[in-house]
């Protein structure tokens, strides 16, 4: 008799943001026990996140954390691995914006991001390559953006911090590759999301005309990316960026 499938650990930073709540869903449709991670004060989001993820009977749970702290994030750890099990899939999806063109952009602007966005990604992947390396399994899944490839007026602190995310992506992937753990990065391109739908009309009409597929992406298509790269068959992609841009910007 063949024994059951192992449910694997799965942790998303930014968990409870409309991006981060799609994948938690997708990779719990999948058959993982799925831990969302964000700030503790944001009370109203985190009651909503529950709500619209009651269904899945258990299989999400939230934990708090910072992701900016190393602290936090090692604790962060300690707790998941005593009260779920180890950490066998981790994706990094916490970011903000600080935007402002280099001219007006302040010190803290820039570091406040980098902190989130690049330091974050160091801070967790840190706490847990090492059980990840020891047990030959990992998967890690880091969320650039399209930015970080073109770059973005008014976003230098973004579009550096986005494009060093692949670069730590493709050297963590080059150090893990031999221990069964994969490292890949995607990056969305212009999605539905509160951010987008705060511009005016104009301009979003146009961030619409420029995209080839002729609309948004949604937050299901980024998710849809994240389950593929994180899926226990696909140990022979690493170091990869895989583009979810509608066709926004290609190159070979």
């Amino acid at each position: 008799m063949s024994q059951p499938a192992l449910q694997r650990v799965a942790v998303v930073t930014g968990g409870i943001g409309g991006l981060g709540t799609e994948i938690c869903r997708q990779l719990a449709q999948a058959g993982r026990k799925v831990v969302a991670v964000d700030l503790a004060a944001r009370d109203e989001r985190i009651a909503a996140f529950r709500q619209e993820l009651a269904s899945f009977d258990g299989a999400i749970t939230f934990e708090a954390a910072d992701v900016s702290d190393f602290d936090s994030c090692q604790q962060l750890t300690t707790r998941i691995e005593q009260q779920h099990g180890s950490v066998d899939i981790l994706v990094n999806a916490a970011g903000i914006t600080r935007d402002a063109s280099l001219r007006k952009m302040s010190p803290q602007q820039w570091h406040e991001l980098m902190r989130v966005n690049l330091d974050g990604v160091f801070n967790m992947c840190r706490n847990v390559v090492e059980g990840m390396t020891a047990r030959g399994f990992g998967r890690i899944v880091n969320i650039s953006s399209v930015n970080g490839q073109t770059g973005q007026f008014g976003q230098t602190n973004y579009s550096a911090a986005k494009a060093g995310v692949h670069g730590f992506s493709m050297a963590l992937a080059r150090e893990t590759a031999r221990k069964g753990v994969t490292v890949n990065t995607v990056s969305p391109g212009y999605c539905d999301t509160p951010m987008v739908a705060a511009v005016s009309a104009e301009i979003r009409q146009q961030i619409i005309a420029d995209i080839p597929v002729g609309r948004l992406g949604t937050p299901a298509d980024i998710a849809r990316a994240v389950s593929f790269l994180g899926a226990d068959d696909a140990g022979y992609i690493t170091g990869a960026n895989l583009p979810v841009n509608g066709g926004y910007f290609m190159s070979f």
